[in-house]
């Protein structure tokens, strides 16, 4: 059986979190809290079966302890009330109205625990035409102009990873939400219910946009601006071995730099539009050139700010990011180190990720649930 650490470590220990086990972003967030610190019960089915990715090796599982409770029962919902009552935060990404149901919506966990924070991750929000229905990430990005905002000039959009819904506008904005609720909680002595909606946090995330847009900017297309490849200088070029190199001098004392390095002419602006293709031309036949690796050595370490393109297992292996630990290997699975980082209370992987139910008796007791034998016996909570 996998035991907790004698001490975990990071600024959130201390911190007790109750995760209904969900899919996606909403394992995600518990993961950030539980490697900064905080001790996470992760409330798995009996008859848990995984979506896309084993749970033994499933990382968005990683630091934190599984109990497997069967949440259908009387007594394995009141076991989830007594964790909630010793609970500062619950996270919770059914659909509007699923908790309620179950018995462990906000109103009854608070009966037990009035300063509980109800933290809620859902794609379209608890209130509104869709909230009912069924979606995911691209959906999401989808109505809030972060889709339409990604691609070529003229092209469809581009489909991206789903770091900018799932993980980025929807478990960083629960995260962040929930622990402005806590810091508020621990003030007031009352909890609260985070709504963390990933359309919410999408369309957050293109603030920037919006501004530019009434700065006048930004045009309200694809591939036509600074940021999105519609200028030479920020954009992605092919080179000699058919890999990629990232490209963006924005301002002109690093674009100077950069053309220099690239040996083309330095005081050659060409920033009109009608100016641009051939730019951009001279600049891919440039890359076209030599290799990739060829290229990073040369703008290695410059003011250049130009990057090579580097697949996920690569990247592992950049000098840059050996050297601050970005990647790690644990548990042999090659995989991101916690982030971010603390001078005082470092954070750390807690505990690989396991099997459901592998921790149900001991977190039980721990967090002190009466009876964890009789649950056990009875079905309601199963020991791996």
């Amino acid at each position: 059986m996998e035991v907790a650490p004698t001490k975990a470590s990071g600024p959130l220990c201390g911190l007790r979190v109750v995760e209904l086990a969900g899919v996606g972003a909403a394992p995600f967030a518990a993961m950030l809290l539980a490697d900064m610190g905080a001790d996470v019960l992760c409330i798995d089915r009996p008859a848990h079966k995984p979506s896309v990715v084993p749970p033994d090796v499933d990382v968005l599982r990683r630091s934190r302890r599984s109990v497997a409770i069967d949440l259908r029962s009387k007594a394995g919902v009141r076991a989830v009330l007594d964790l909630a009552e010793q609970a500062d935060i619950l996270i919770e990404a059914n659909r509007p109205g699923v908790t309620e149901r179950m018995g462990l919506g906000p109103d009854q966990c608070w009966e037990r625990n009035p300063r509980l924070v109800y933290g809620r991750l859902t794609g379209w929000g608890q209130a509104g035409p869709l909230s009912h229905t069924a979606g995911h990430d691209l959906s999401y990005i989808a109505i809030t102009g972060a889709l339409h905002a990604i691609g070529r000039h003229g092209q469809p959009p581009a489909v991206p990873v789903s770091f900018i819904g799932d993980f980025g506008g929807g478990a960083l904005y629960l995260v962040m939400g929930i622990l402005a609720a806590v810091f508020e909680s621990g003030r007031s002595g009352r909890g609260q219910v985070v709504d963390a909606a990933i359309v919410d946090g999408a369309a957050s995330l293109t603030t920037p946009l919006h501004g530019m847009m009434a700065a006048g900017l930004w045009r309200d297309e694809r591939g036509v601006n600074l940021l999105d490849g519609g200028v030479p200088w920020y954009d992605v070029y092919e080179t000699a071995d058919g890999r990629w190199m990232g490209v963006g001098p924005i301002e002109p004392k690093f674009y100077r730099t950069f053309m220099t390095l690239l040996e083309l002419d330095p005081d050659d602006q060409r920033r009109t539009p009608e100016q641009l293709p051939a730019l951009r031309h001279e600049i891919q036949a440039a890359f076209a050139r030599r290799t990739r690796d060829a290229w990073a050595k040369i703008f290695e370490g410059t003011d250049a700010c130009v990057a090579p393109v580097l697949g996920l297992k690569e990247a592992s292996e950049h000098p840059h990011l050996v050297a601050r630990g970005t990647f790690v290997n644990d548990n042999a699975i090659l995989q991101p180190a916690p982030a971010p980082r603390f001078s005082r209370t470092p954070t750390a992987i807690q505990l690989p990720p396991c099997l459901p139910g592998t921790h149900t008796r001991e977190a039980l007791l721990d967090w002190g649930v009466s009876d964890v034998d009789a649950l056990i016996r009875s079905g309601a909570a199963v020991q791996r």
